[in-house]
């Protein structure tokens, strides 16, 4: 099984064509199982036509996959539904129920279609009507209701299954990335005390001070007034949008501060552009991913535990790529 977060490392055109052999497959299935109901209940007088309905039944499962896949071209380039496997569980249900709505009606009209054309000499109550449409349309509605359940509840129990495999990897992956920034961070420190040093050096010395020094990835933070926040970058926890302000979770000393500044979170997002750890999670939330405990997923959800204050801080659907996407490039660095 490939999993979403596989899926997302895989290059575009490999993913396409696992789509569509996953919907091809999957309306198959589900035509398959239609012409099994009609073989079990022989309706539209089947049962009259002896071996011969088997061969109808064959003709049936061939037009009714040419009717699912005209559904899928209606949904792709009419409703504008593309079929995507990293969308998660709920975007799939759906989808599928987009799929009902408009694939119902049309294999209603072909099996009636069918049954006056092909089937109508035999047992002449198959002619096309009203009458017959509706019968027609209210036993693949019971059909695809029951197929319909079925694929919610795979698809449900496979999108878990894959949430939970997703991640782990992604919780292994930030612990590594997280190794890395402690790491800088001890370095960083360790080059201001020796910049320290040598500055009282050549204070004592009578030397002019030497301003070389490469240090630390020291950031200040301003609004739109005179305030400002300054701080080392492994030290921020997160950002929130709070009305015309920002919230700054930030450690001083061991414990968590929040510091408010006139300004929108889109003002710091672009003005902390150049630290790619720091990202949008959220309209309201921008998160330093080194301080990031725990990435937890439940039912196409995910969230961020924050390292110290042990918030949960929500990822929305429209960032999730976005955060996956940084820590698997920052992985690779």
């Amino acid at each position: 099984m490939v999993t979403n977060f596989g899926l997302f490392l895989l290059p575009l055109h490999t993913v396409m064509n696992k789509v569509r052999k996953e919907s091809y497959r999957v309306r198959a299935i589900s035509v398959g199982f239609a012409v099994l109901a009609l073989a079990a209940f022989k309706p539209f007088g089947l049962g009259a036509l002896h071996w011969q309905a088997y061969v109808h039944l064959l003709v049936i499962w061939i037009l009714g996959v040419g009717v699912c896949l005209l559904t899928e071209a209606i949904l792709r380039f009419i409703v504008r539904i593309p079929r995507s496997l990293e969308q998660g569980a709920t975007y799939i249900i759906r989808r599928n129920l987009w799929f009902q709505l408009i694939n119902t009606p049309l294999v209603s009209l072909m099996i009636c279609l069918y049954r006056h054309f092909l089937l109508s000499d035999r047992v002449p109550a198959n002619r096309l009507s009203w009458g017959n449409f509706f019968e027609t349309f209210i036993i693949f509605t019971f059909i695809s209701f029951a197929i319909g359940l079925y694929w919610r509840y795979k698809y449900r129990s496979r999108f878990l299954t894959e949430e939970l495999e997703e991640t782990k990897l992604l919780n292994e992956q930030l612990k590594v990335l997280q190794r890395r920034a402690e790491q800088r961070a001890k370095e960083a420190e360790q080059q201001i005390s020796t910049y320290k040093k040598s500055q009282e050096a050549s204070s004592a010395e009578g030397a002019m001070p030497t301003n070389t020094l490469a240090v630390s990835e020291t950031i200040t933070l301003t609004g739109t007034t005179s305030e400002s926040v300054s701080l080392h970058l492994s030290n921020l926890l997160y950002i929130e949008a709070v009305g015309n302000y920002v919230k700054v979770y930030h450690l001083r000393d061991g414990l968590v501060c929040t510091d408010m500044l006139r300004a929108t979170s889109k003002q710091l997002e672009d003005d902390l552009c150049a630290y790619p750890m720091i990202v949008r999670c959220h309209r309201a939330f921008l998160v330093n991913l080194g301080q990031v405990e725990q990435i937890i997923s439940h039912s196409g959800s995910m969230q961020l535990v924050i390292r110290h204050c042990q918030e949960s801080i929500p990822v929305s659907r429209s960032n999730m790529a976005q955060v996956k996407n940084v820590i698997k490039q920052m992985d690779k660095g």
